[in-house]
């Protein structure tokens, strides 16, 4: 066996890994590159693997840095089966022909307004591409083993995150490998707690928060200062948010808040079409939440949902306080841009990031207090009050990473570390080296290991 990571080294996007078993190549997560430059330049360069000599995928979770590169690869010749949970077949439904769809909408507006280096401006795949793609997708429901040969299999176990998140465990030649895809955190807002495993051969572990933990504040209370305070001063409260998980997060913290009168009564807006479908599909999939049914039903009713291109611009034209929830979490596309080029230069507004910023992003730019920031080839100034809130973040931090390690019965004869910046990584490895006495890898990009 041995394995060759094609993506998630020293970034936390692009997750891909590829399996070699007997000869045989299966592809673990199909994500998309996204933040700096030089990585998002790799989306359109070919793989080390010819697609057509997959044998299958399996998807860990429907977020883009996991599955958006799926498309591309149906479109490059892969025509085997694609292996999720149910909850990540119904998510991906949704978000692979928007993502294709925002690409299609990118590139027309680049070439509108003529600020792309490219002549003309191509979308990495369409709207067309991305449904193409969703006929390949398996259903697996968690737990049940999935028979490659009678020498491997590989099944799916609850990782929290978002709905349908799964670890994955690959057991071949007598060896097994976990891939913990994006573990949640264990006391969510609305996701139950990732299983804990005792025991495997070989691990692949994200690191996103490996040098941090999130802080101990009640999310409630931050942000209802910050609605207050925005609306106080007459402004408008603009929350980019992952369209899958964390939207649905802030929207329950909305409910809540409403329902207890402790924010002023101003319009709430869900305005992105992908957001407003995954909020929907949260009452399909209710054994996979804390929620209530009551809860849920305040959650899905809090907000306005904005569905047509027309609906957004009318919804940016308005200059009364209210609250809007757009995609994308980092703003690198979307029809969050389109309001951060309106609010960003006003000071009476607020913009509140709930996730992590990856490096290179928009989100994480405006982080760092720049001055300016590019939207649309135009440099937007950036006045507005800005804020993030870690503790919404779907991702375990680094104690609570080490905590759920520390369920091991005995050490994986190797773990590799992905999916974190560099710094992150690195932090997490010393302390699994120096706590665990672990044997600890943060591979390279096309790093290759043999497994045995």
């Amino acid at each position: 066996m041995k394995i060759q990571f094609i993506g998630a080294t020293g970034t936390v996007t692009g997750s891909k890994y590829i399996l070699t078993l007997q000869k045989k190549n299966y592809m673990i997560d199909c994500g998309l590159f996204q933040g700096l430059q030089d990585l998002r330049l790799r989306n359109w360069r070919p793989l080390p693997v010819n697609p057509k000599a997959i044998e299958f995928v399996i998807l860990t979770h429907a977020h883009i840095d996991h599955c958006g590169y799926l498309p591309l690869l149906v479109k490059n010749g892969f025509r085997g089966p694609v292996y999720a949970t149910p909850a990540t077949q119904s998510l991906c439904e949704v978000m692979l022909p928007d993502a294709g769809h925002l690409q299609e909408e990118d590139a027309l507006f680049a070439n509108r307004h003529k600020f792309s280096k490219h002549h003309p401006a191509l979308p990495l795949y369409t709207e067309a591409d991305a449904r193409e793609c969703l006929k390949y997708i398996r259903p697996i429901p968690f737990g049940e083993k999935m028979v490659i040969s009678r020498q491997a299999f590989f099944k799916f176990i609850p990782a929290g995150h978002i709905l349908g998140a799964a670890m994955v465990q690959f057991t071949g030649d007598g060896h097994e490998i976990t891939f913990s895809g994006d573990i949640g955190r264990p006391q969510a807002l609305i996701m139950k707690a990732p299983v804990k495993i005792n025991k495997t051969d070989f691990l692949v572990m994200e690191s996103t928060y490996g040098d941090r933990c999130h802080p101990i504040e009640n999310p409630e209370d931050v942000l209802k200062k910050i609605i207050v305070r925005t609306v106080e001063r007459g402004g408008i409260v603009l929350i980019p948010a992952f369209a899958v998980g964390r939207a649905q997060q802030v929207l329950f913290l909305l409910s809540q808040l409403k329902k207890k009168n402790q924010i002023p009564d101003v319009p709430i807006y869900l305005n992105s079409p992908m957001a407003v479908e995954a909020t929907r599909l949260i009452k399909k999939f209710p054994a996979e939440q804390t929620l209530t049914a009551e809860e849920i039903e305040e959650l899905c009713s809090v907000a306005q949902f904005v569905s047509t291109a027309n609906e957004s611009k009318a919804l940016n034209s308005r200059d009364e306080s209210s609250i809007i929830i757009s995609a994308s979490g980092m703003a690198t596309g979307g029809r969050v841009l389109h309001h951060l080029k309106k609010l960003l230069p006003d000071p009476k507004n607020s913009v509140v990031f709930v996730g992590f910023q990856a490096a290179g992003t928009r989100g994480e730019a405006i982080m760092h207090e720049v001055d300016h920031i590019k939207i649309h080839g135009l440099g937007i100034p950036v006045e507005a009050e800005t804020h993030n809130i870690d503790t919404l973040s779907a991702h375990a931090d680094a104690d609570e990473i080490m905590s759920w390690l520390k369920n091991f019965g005995s050490a994986p004869k190797k773990t590799f570390l992905t999916h974190g910046e560099p710094v992150a990584a690195a932090a997490l490895k010393k302390r699994i080296e120096e706590e665990l006495h672990w044997e600890c890898v943060t591979p390279d990009y096309l790093d290759s290991y043999e497994l045995s």
